[in-house]
């Protein structure tokens, strides 16, 4: 029995007819929070799986080359390491902006499908002038740079086109750490572009992934 009056609401929620303006904005603001952290794609889950990608797999990378791995470990092993390690961030990097966007439709959606398509289609374009070249008679000595660099190189302005699409320094400055990290491993030779990519490839990843994680926190306390 209510005694001729009606129900009050549940607890937590508030009747539009008897809101006032201030208690409708609040709860429109709540709910757009709430929206935004569903939708929200971690950019340090990403930069960090693939910081631990660069880091171990191209540590793997030169360790082999120098057959410290030889010694009861198969040097197919940091091959077999490293090939995991970017499968896994590959799955990562596409797989949670999909499972965040699903249902969601919309311009900055196309955006964020297109941009996602250069990544495989740019990476397509390396492997195909990559094998081109050997084909034609690359030297041996001179394939691993071949490889660390254009990929590296197909990373740093994808990254910058990034930065540019959602306006982040974040991005952009990595972009540009990518290319002149590119540029010094083909400068170290091999193996050492397999070192300057693990330490600075791998290392600017991390420190980028740390710098995205605390602005997330600095937004949150922020709100």
């Amino acid at each position: 029995m209510h005694n001729g009056h009606p129900p009050d609401p549940p607890v937590g929620t508030t009747d539009p007819a008897l809101a006032s303006p201030g208690q409708t904005l609040a709860l429109i603001k709540a709910q757009r929070r709430v929206i935004a952290r569903n939708l929200y794609v971690d950019p340090a889950l990403i930069l960090g799986a693939w910081g631990l990608a660069w880091l171990v797999g191209g540590g793997a990378g030169y360790l082999a080359a120098h057959g410290w791995l030889a010694t009861g470990v198969p040097i197919w092993l940091a091959g077999i390491i490293s090939g995991v390690l970017f499968a896994a961030a590959t799955l990562v990097s596409f797989g949670e902006p999909a499972r965040r966007g699903r249902g969601v439709a919309g311009p900055s959606r196309r955006v964020q499908a297109v941009y996602g398509w250069s990544w495989p289609l740019a990476f397509a374009g390396v492997l195909a002038l990559n094998l081109a070249l050997d084909q034609q008679g690359l030297p041996a000595h001179l394939a691993p740079l071949l490889w660390t660099g254009t990929s590296l190189l197909a990373v740093g302005l994808l990254y910058l086109a990034g930065g540019m699409l959602w306006d982040s320094r974040l991005q952009y400055g990595l972009g540009l750490w990518v290319l002149v990290t590119g540029a010094a491993g083909v400068a170290a030779g091999y193996p050492g572009n397999f070192a300057v990519l693990s330490l600075a490839g791998g290392g600017g990843f991390l420190v980028a992934a740390a710098v995205a994680r605390a602005r997330h926190w600095q937004s949150e306390r922020a709100a």
